[in-house]
């Protein structure tokens, strides 16, 4: 089963980073669109920004940081 969440990011992303679609456990409907609320957190900080003090989100959140952690 595909969950809404699971396919609103990409594989790629922080091991860390957190987003309200992620804890959806529907299957997935490709006709129903992402909600694209760009709320996102980071699980050890529980903020929006990373322990390096940048922008949590699916673009920042990536392997150029020092925080980040492959999934």
């Amino acid at each position: 089963m595909e969950t809404t969440g699971a396919s609103s990011i990409e594989d790629d992303r922080c091991g860390l980073l957190r987003w309200k679609g992620l804890y959806i456990q529907a299957e997935w409907d490709p006709s129903v669109p992402h909600s694209g609320d760009r709320n996102f957190w980071c699980h050890k900080t529980q903020k929006c920004t990373g322990p390096d003090g940048g922008l949590v989100d699916d673009y920042e959140c990536n392997e150029t940081r020092g925080c980040y952690q492959p999934l």
